[in-house]
């Protein structure tokens, strides 16, 4: 059977042709430029109707360097809270029209400069979330990758808002929640040093310690992994605390499935919290309990701050801090000892 000869595209030069104009004249017709002649435009447009021509979408958007495109990198797409925030930017960017370039640094901070600058390169605007770099190195990448909004840092740099989550006073909230169950010997299993977040939360657990004396606190050195959570067990009966605040739920669900196979009861023994309240966090055994954190909306939030700097509109605040709070599940208790020492 004989192939159908397939019918020739149209594109710019036929129409040029047809009107009778130089090929950057149909560009700028197509493009919307308000200074070509009327007349020629209407012939432009005549011409353009008469061959039913098609702009191509990407070549438009190259010649107006704009790609319709933000950049998202993040720290680790494993981790469901960084999920949450890719969910919330996407969904609200689509709904303008916008599509999301994703890179993912494996929590290696040298690897973040060089994916920011590759997706700035590609896209019209950068979302940072929880860069790993040090403050130095985000003060002098940020003027390089306007328009950017971060998330979880802030940056002196001109027009980089910022989306936070308060997580000292998340943090202290859920260690008030151990101390008055009655735990005066607590742990927190540490986030990744290289975390801002985990900075905000020692900060705050340092404030935490000045009003209540009457609790040992305990720093172990951990990650932000399940597997990271799990490993930490050795320190944590190690360290003889009956409460632990682990740095987000999935260390906190590595920690209790450790717990498990070495036969420690959770809460009975050893009370657990975690922080984020992703979606599997209601459905550990026992349910966790965590603080909750608004993370779609902070990607919406993100994305609602990108908008305006592509638009060029001032953003209505610089910094946009969203407060999580404790929701108290079956993993955390009043300690063993008091329980035995309470009246029958």
């Amino acid at each position: 059977m004989a192939k159908r000869d397939r019918p020739a595209r149209i594109g710019i030069s036929d129409v040029a042709a047809k009107a009778g104009v130089s090929l950057a004249t149909v560009s700028r017709v197509m493009n919307g430029n308000f200074r070509v002649d009327p007349d020629i435009a209407a012939r432009v447009r005549a011409a353009a109707t008469e061959l039913k021509y098609q702009p191509n979408p990407m070549g438009r958007n190259l010649a107006r360097g704009k790609t319709d495109t933000i950049g998202v990198v993040v720290p680790d797409l494993g981790n469901p809270t960084f999920q949450g925030v890719l969910r919330g930017v996407s969904r609200a960017a689509a709904h303008d029209g916008y599509r999301v370039l994703i890179a993912d640094s494996s929590e290696v901070s040298s690897e973040e400069s060089i994916l920011a600058g590759e997706a700035r390169r590609r896209c019209d605007g950068v979302v940072l979330c929880a860069p790993r770099m040090g403050s130095s190195e985000l003060e002098e990448l940020a003027p390089s990758l306007h328009p950017l909004v971060l998330v979880n840092r802030t940056t002196d740099a001109e027009d980089s808002p910022s989306v936070m989550v308060d997580y000292g006073q998340g943090i202290q909230d859920l260690a008030t929640h151990l101390a008055d169950l009655g735990h005066v010997r607590i742990a927190y299993v540490s986030g990744p040093e290289s975390s801002a977040s985990n900075a905000l939360r020692l900060a705050g657990l340092e404030k935490f310690k000045q009003g209540h004396p009457h609790v040992e606190l305990a720093i172990l050195h951990s990650g932000s992994t399940f597997e990271d959570g799990y490993e930490s067990a050795g320190d944590v009966v190690a360290s003889g605390a009956t409460g632990i605040l682990a740095f987000n739920d999935l260390t906190a669900m590595g920690l209790l499935s450790s717990l498990n196979e070495r036969g420690i009861k959770v809460p009975e023994d050893v009370s657990v919290t975690g922080f984020d309240d992703i979606p599997f966090a209601q459905y550990t055994t026992p349910p966790l309990t965590t603080a909750a954190v608004p993370i779609t909306e902070v990607g919406e939030h993100a994305w609602a701050q990108m908008r305006d700097l592509l638009n060029g509109t001032s953003t209505t605040e610089s910094v946009q801090v969203f407060q999580p709070h404790v929701v108290a599940r079956g993993s955390t208790g009043v300690p063993a000892k008091l329980k035995a020492s309470s009246p029958k």
